[in-house]
């Protein structure tokens, strides 16, 4: 959720940390779960969908990437002050290799994000509509650190096909605006993505991207693999990728992540 120094090491495809310790991590992370509501998109999905935490629940989004250049172990936390806000907070850290012998970890803090539902979707009707604005602060140490201050702001809408959400399309349209050596810049992105569920809780996902929010100026890239829904408190996924084209094309990429959602409201007495 960081813009870095280049291209290559700014992508948060580039990930690399431990898998040993990210799998831990969700396994800690789920012994914090306590209730949960239906499946949203989950990074390092790219796409985001049109849709909000809801209201006073909490999430924990956590995912890994690994591509032979760097790897980064992200973690966005959630909450749904209302039913159509959704407020985030998120880290990375990781290590960046830019010399085959020379590895340097590295650390960013934090990302800001909000997230607001205009429209949710509905099965077999009208697509959702949902509007997000963000910002990654230049705080942290090493080369996940962004070059200057930022801002991205994208439109996500989402449609829904089948009673049981067999088929979800989603498509996200935004810009970034850098500040960096006293210039502005702006980037555009974009993403189409789907979900089709296969068999009960397993899904196919596929996505083509022209760029992320959390890290500008990524070229065109594929995404592809399988959501698992354990239950409704646990979804995990597993993908693979690589770029198409752009001026650095990133390298392939092997992704996994989890969503894990708890409720904070009181229950009522009878």
């Amino acid at each position: 959720m960081t813009q870095t120094k280049n291209v290559r090491k700014t992508n948060v495809f580039q990930l690399k940390k431990s898998l040993k310790f990210s799998v831990l991590s969700a396994v800690v992370s789920a012994a914090l779960i306590l209730a949960a509501p239906k499946a949203y998109a989950v990074r390092p999905f790219i796409t985001d969908d049109a849709a909000v935490v809801g209201h006073r629940l909490m999430q924990l989004e956590t995912w890994a990437l690994f591509d032979r250049f760097s790897g980064q172990h992200w973690l966005m936390y959630g909450y749904g002050p209302t039913k159509w806000l959704e407020l985030s907070l998120g880290a990375v850290y990781g290590y960046d290799r830019p010399q085959p012998n020379h590895t340097k970890f590295s650390y960013a803090m934090p990302l800001l994000q909000g997230k607001f539902l205009l429209w949710d979707y509905q099965p077999n009707k009208p697509p959702g509509v949902a509007l997000a604005l963000g910002t990654a602060l230049p705080f942290g140490k090493g080369e996940f650190v962004p070059p200057g201050y930022g801002a991205y702001s994208f439109l996500a809408v989402t449609q829904c096909f089948g009673k049981d959400e067999n088929v979800l399309i989603h498509g996200n349209i935004g810009v970034n605006y850098l500040y960096v050596d006293k210039k502005n810049r702006f980037v555009p992105f974009w993403g189409v993505g789907t979900q089709v569920k296969i068999y009960k809780g397993l899904h196919f996902i596929g996505e083509v991207i022209s760029g992320d929010p959390y890290a500008p100026g990524t070229g065109l890239a594929y995404q592809a693999g399988f959501r698992y829904f354990i239950s409704d408190f646990i979804q995990v996924d597993a993908e693979v990728g690589q770029g198409l084209a752009g001026k650095e094309r990133m390298p392939f990429w092997l992704g996994f992540g989890a969503r894990f959602v708890f409720e904070t409201k009181k229950k009522s007495k009878n």
